[in-house]
């Protein structure tokens, strides 16, 4: 106990409640990390045929059904995020602002706005544009086999990134996204130079 100016400092209790805090975020994340979601397998309709393990529909490489968020601000520049350097895939490669997979008796969109607050610490409103199949590859044997629901939201503030997942984010333009993915696609996931050339041509074709 340290007693100054009439005030007393107590170091156990507030280092109590600092590791307190601290384990508990570790048991939480520990947790999730344990429990394996379930993905859901579609045909190319979109319509549920069964659940299966994540990480064993990518080893099966299994059509199953995904989302893929793009966040603009009002420069019209897209945020990225690069992933944490711990994920069992494609780390610290950049990538668009969040995807991931719909949980079983989730809308596209309740799974988008889910999503994007667990990695990126923010809501907006989302809007789905469009929906394909893509099929690639990963090094370590993986492979994506999505029907991926492309969807776009707007938001100018700075996100609260999840260290978990997120190593590092970033504005960029989309022309200089277009040419940076063509001088250095080694930086960049497989799926998203697959996503992104199907969201520069629909803003072609489109106004959003």
């Amino acid at each position: 106990m340290l007693v100054k100016n009439g005030s007393s400092l107590n170091f156990s209790q507030s280092f109590l409640g600092f590791s307190s805090h601290f384990f508990f975020r570790i048991f939480v994340c520990t947790k999730l990390h344990m429990i394996e979601e379930n993905v859901i397998l579609v045909n190319q309709n979109d319509e549920q045929i069964g659940l299966m393990p994540k990480l064993e529909a990518h080893e099966k490489a299994l059509l199953h059904r995904a989302f893929s968020v793009f966040i603009l601000n009002s420069k019209n520049e897209i945020m990225l995020q690069q992933r944490a350097h711990q994920k069992y895939h494609s780390p610290l490669l950049w990538t668009n602002t969040c995807c991931s997979h719909q949980r079983e008796g989730e809308t596209n969109i309740e799974a988008g706005s889910r999503r994007l607050f667990e990695e990126m610490g923010f809501k907006a409103e989302l809007k789905e544009l469009f929906h394909f199949i893509y099929k690639a590859p990963f090094d370590n044997g993986l492979t994506e086999h999505e029907l991926d629901h492309v969807m776009i939201g707007y938001y100018n503030d700075n996100p609260a990134i999840n260290l978990e997942e997120v190593e590092d984010w970033k504005w960029m333009k989309i022309e200089d996204i277009k040419a940076d993915i063509e001088q250095k696609p080694e930086i960049y996931t497989v799926w998203f130079k697959i996503i992104f050339d199907e969201f520069y041509h629909y803003l072609e074709d489109h106004k959003i």
